[in-house]
């Protein structure tokens, strides 16, 4: 078996979910290399936006930052942020990939601060920027993360972007999209969705080296489990080689 890092693994994961002819907004780094990936692998019709304004651009190399001349080149278009906004808006984006410092049971995510007062946190992060935009807009989201019980939280200390709220009919009646919300959580240690009923995060398919034990040690919170738990197949050499040599061959992204 060829050898690879966690990192390599949620890439590949990630790539595998992004079916060809669907439109993600993505930022840089993990999420930027997943869609190019896949762009190269299994959805060569994938259609990469950025929150900057560049639109299906050819990604020759690794953007370091959504306004970066590379997420432009040979692009359909290059508009702005509004436009990319607007385009979640009028449900024309099927994914987004997503980042925090806590997600909760139901995925809303926190990226604003730790600590229970705003004007003095433990910790101050970016904030929002446009994620509770693309939360609350686009059909699914995505979530690539290492996984322990401090990051996976039963209480937000803040909560910036929007998962399913309080769970069951809650993001709808909030007067979120229907059918839109969390899709998938990748970690390094398996991959969730969320209960069709209570909305609650549930684990689907464990990543090779852990169990159930190790999973939910790792969680802070009680987790669903789906009735077939499969197992998450591991890279392949195909798939490392493009990741390695094609995508990030500097090792921005996988060299952490």
């Amino acid at each position: 078996m060829t050898d690879y890092k966690p990192m390599e693994l949620m890439i590949c994961v990630a790539a595998r979910i992004l079916e060809d002819n669907a439109i993600v907004v993505v930022g840089t780094g993990a999420p930027c290399a997943a869609a190019m990936l896949s762009q190269k692998t299994i959805s060569p019709n994938l259609t990469i936006m950025f929150e900057a304004g560049g639109v299906a651009p050819v990604l020759r190399t690794m953007p370091i930052s959504v306004g970066d001349s590379r997420t432009t080149h040979r692009a359909i278009m290059t508009s702005s942020m509004p436009d990319i906004m607007e385009s979640c808006q009028r449900g024309m984006v099927d994914y987004c990939f997503l980042g925090g410092a806590q997600i909760d049971m139901y995925g809303n995510i926190n990226s604003t601060m730790i600590g229970n007062n705003h004007a003095m946190p433990k910790t101050r992060f970016p904030g929002s920027g446009g994620a509770n935009d693309l939360a609350s807009l686009c059909h699914k989201t995505l979530m690539m993360t290492p996984q322990d019980s401090r990051r996976f939280t039963e209480k937000l200390d803040f909560l910036t972007s929007p998962g399913y709220l309080t769970g069951g009919k809650s993001r709808e009646e909030a007067g979120l999209p229907k059918d839109s919300g969390p899709y998938r959580i990748i970690t390094n240690m398996a991959i969730m969705g969320f209960d069709e009923e209570s909305k609650r995060m549930k684990v689907l398919s464990i990543n090779p080296g852990y169990d159930r034990k190790d999973i939910q040690e790792n969680c802070g919170f009680e987790l669903l489990w789906a009735d077939k738990i499969t197992d998450t197949a591991p890279p392949t050499e195909k798939e490392l080689d493009i990741l390695r040599n094609v995508v990030d061959p500097n090792g921005y992204i996988i060299g952490r």
